[in-house]
């Protein structure tokens, strides 16, 4: 019901702003929403070229001498159209409108998700048929039945859900996804209201959403891109940000769902995982940036490797099963292949409804307002100037991962990869998650119309997590 409001909100809200703007002489046109791209540059006016030609002949000369790319003067350019007018622009356009978002949406991000669950839903079939998720179920129920209480002993989903937490865990945000996806259907399979979310389900996602992360590997490619003298300096801070996000997302959901933390298998879990983190820490804090670099690069895809040869070998290994029930490894595969392909086709209208009105929401100019606004009251309580800076990429990432990444850019750009806001930038970036898109794409994989309180508890995990990366920038830079 939240994210329905929401949604409704926002496209009632940014295309009435739109208008609004537009009837005001505030907005010069409507196209850029529409059918902008995004970087284009941003109209503003347009003008009678003859009438131009007539009053400065020699600007106009200009203009048409530069053709397409047109003159720039400032921050304003002018460039003459293929209808003759000069078109006059300032700035550029914040995201793509409704019709690129569309297809973009398609190409760029469905198709390749559609490959990426197409190949690993035919690992997890392997894992299925060979029998490895029910014992891998068996072996984590201990654990679980702690957490998922709801959820009935070696269940499957167990098995998936620590997939998708090791490879959140490595940074494998592709290999992730598909697991997540096939944990959320194996716990819609035992949900009594279908549409209704259940509280395993929330669980899941809040903990799916606080990222537990060991190699955040694109920021640390978008800081060696920028020049920060090392890139992997991020580390850290992105691990201890995103580990109390995680634990705050478990905290808050069992209070919620009356689970009780205060057993020894809980606990045991935080502290394996603290030393762990610890262990690896040290080890990597021992290494020059190169050998940073290039560890935590092979760490991350050596696991992913190790984890495709695992499952591949044991099937092998347990060929009998698969013999048994009339088919083979290979058909096994595809016939879960073929099921990932099946869940891509689900989650599309759920992946274009969202972005398409966030997409609105950008370019309606509404989203700058908010921003500009939260700044402000920022600035008046006397916030540090290069927190207030780095705010943009917090306030983008639920709604914009692409978003969140260009503000974050911006800023390194502008302030420098080393900087302090170039810095909580980055952690922003590294140490939170899409809410809107993740709660769209894995509540829509399953048809899961009413997502009771977990978006405001996401949304809350994201507030811990930017305040918890303002104090870990602190001490740490």
């Amino acid at each position: 019901m939240a994210l329905s409001r929401f949604w409704t909100i926002i496209v009632i809200s940014s295309i009435g702003w739109a208008f609004f703007l537009l009837a005001t002489n505030q907005l010069y046109s409507l196209t850029g929403i529409v059918n902008g791209k995004q970087g284009d540059p941003f109209v503003v006016a347009e003008r009678d070229s003859q009438l131009l030609k007539n009053g400065n002949a020699i600007f106009f000369d200009s203009i048409k001498a530069n053709g397409q790319a047109g003159m720039q003067r400032g921050d304003t350019l002018y460039r003459l159209t293929k209808s003759g007018a000069i078109e006059i622009s300032s700035g550029a356009q914040h995201a793509d409108g409704i019709f690129p978002t569309c297809k973009n949406t398609i190409i760029d991000i469905w198709l390749p998700l559609i490959g990426y669950l197409t190949f690993f839903c035919g690992l997890m079939n392997l894992l299925s048929d060979s029998k490895a998720t029910e014992k891998m179920s068996r072996f984590l129920t201990p654990l679980f039945s702690k957490i998922f209480p709801d959820l009935p002993k070696g269940h499957p989903a167990y098995g998936y859900m620590t997939m998708n937490f090791a490879a959140n865990f490595l940074g494998l945000d592709s290999a992730a996804t598909p697991f997540g996806l096939k944990a959320m259907e194996s716990m819609q399979e035992s949900n009594p209201e279908k549409d209704k979310a259940t509280n395993s389900q929330i669980m899941f996602l809040c903990l799916h959403a606080a990222g537990l992360t060991l190699i955040p590997t694109s920021i640390i490619g978008y800081r060696a891109a920028m020049n920060a003298s090392n890139p992997a300096d991020i580390m850290l801070p992105t691990i201890i940000t995103s580990f109390i996000g995680t634990m705050a997302a478990m905290i808050f959901v069992s209070i919620k769902q009356r689970i009780n933390l205060l057993n020894g298998v809980v606990i045991g879990l935080v502290a394996g995982i603290s030393i762990l983190i610890g262990a690896l820490m040290y080890f990597i804090s021992q290494l020059s940036s190169i050998e940073k670099f290039h560890f935590t690069g092979n760490l991350s895809n050596g696991v992913l490797l190790f984890i495709i040869l695992a499952i591949v070998a044991y099937a092998f290994w347990k060929e009998k099963y698969f013999t048994a029930s009339g088919t083979n490894i290979f058909e096994s595969f595809i016939t879960g292949a073929k099921d990932g392909f099946t869940t891509g086709i689900r989650i599309l209208p759920y992946m274009i409804a969202m972005l398409v009105v966030l997409s609105i929401f950008r370019n309606s100019g509404l989203m700058d307002i908010v921003m500009n606004g939260i700044s402000a009251a920022l600035n008046l309580f006397g916030v540090d100037q290069q927190i207030i800076n780095a705010i943009p990429v917090a306030l983008m990432r639920p709604f914009s991962a692409g978003g969140s990444r260009g503000f974050m850019l911006d800023a390194m750009k502008t302030f420098g990869a080393d900087s302090f806001t170039g810095q909580l930038s980055c952690l922003f970036q590294g140490a939170a998650e899409t809410t809107f898109y993740v709660i769209a794409l894995y509540f829509g994989s399953v048809s899961v119309k009413n997502t009771r309180y977990t978006l405001g508890i996401m949304l809350l995990v994201d507030l811990v997590c930017v305040i918890t990366a303002i104090f870990v920038c602190k001490l740490y830079f």
